[in-house]
């Protein structure tokens, strides 16, 4: 099959499998996408698995305005010929959280060039750009290995400044590398402990959020 009828297949088992109370759901959740069949992600994943990983494929898919095929895409673009400019140009296009998300962790992550690339997207004005920045990044600090200490203290420093951002998903995003830093260590959890030790009575929600999630942390460990 070529990638014509290897697009139109998949879309042919999209349209089957396509469930329109869970894409109603997702509108009135505020996920807006110009066509979504509402595939569930197991599914979506089953999909997937019947094709071999391909460039050509996932470009073709991502530029699909369709949510299961930018899902899609993130799974079956191969990690060798997504250079940083094309990293770049999906970055670009996405627009909302649940595609940032997925696409953070079934591709972004895996990239050899990531750690440089979520403090190059962190530092963009763009809500979803430095989204994407932050998740990367929290996925690297889940890895252990995967972020140098000098790297990961210059990352704590930017997500306690975006902690203070207007957009809802830059602070989640930036509150859950706080998280994952903590859990690296428990040099680190004292570290952001001290941080945020005089916030407790702050008068800024940013702040109160933050203070509130070390402390939730805290109680976990």
């Amino acid at each position: 099959m070529d990638i014509k009828e290897q697009l139109k297949d998949i879309k042919t088992q999209l349209r089957l499998s396509m469930n329109g109370s869970v894409s109603q759901s997702m509108r009135e959740k505020g996920l807006v996408y110009k066509l979504n069949f509402g595939v569930e992600l197991p599914r979506i994943k089953m999909i997937a698995e019947g094709y071999e990983k391909n460039h050509d494929l996932a470009q073709a898919l991502w530029k699909e305005e369709i949510r299961e095929c930018k899902i899609l895409a993130g799974m079956l673009q191969p990690i060798e010929t997504f250079y940083p400019e094309i990293a770049d140009i999906w970055v670009e296009n996405i627009r909302n959280i649940e595609i940032a998300e997925l696409t953070c962790m079934n591709l972004f992550q895996h990239l050899p060039y990531a750690p440089a690339k979520s403090f190059h997207w962190i530092a963009d004005e763009q809500e979803y750009v430095q989204t994407c920045g932050f998740l990367t990044a929290a996925r690297l600090l889940m890895k252990k290995g995967d972020m140098t200490e000098r790297a990961s203290g210059e990352l704590l420093d930017q997500a306690i400044c975006a902690v203070h951002s207007d957009s809802y998903h830059i602070r989640n995003a930036a509150l859950l590398v706080i998280r994952k830093y903590m859990q690296h260590s428990e040099e680190h959890a004292f570290q952001v402990c001290r941080l945020v030790e005089g916030m407790a009575d702050s008068t800024l929600e940013g702040e109160q959020m933050l203070y509130n999630m070390v402390k939730e942390e805290l109680a976990v460990d």
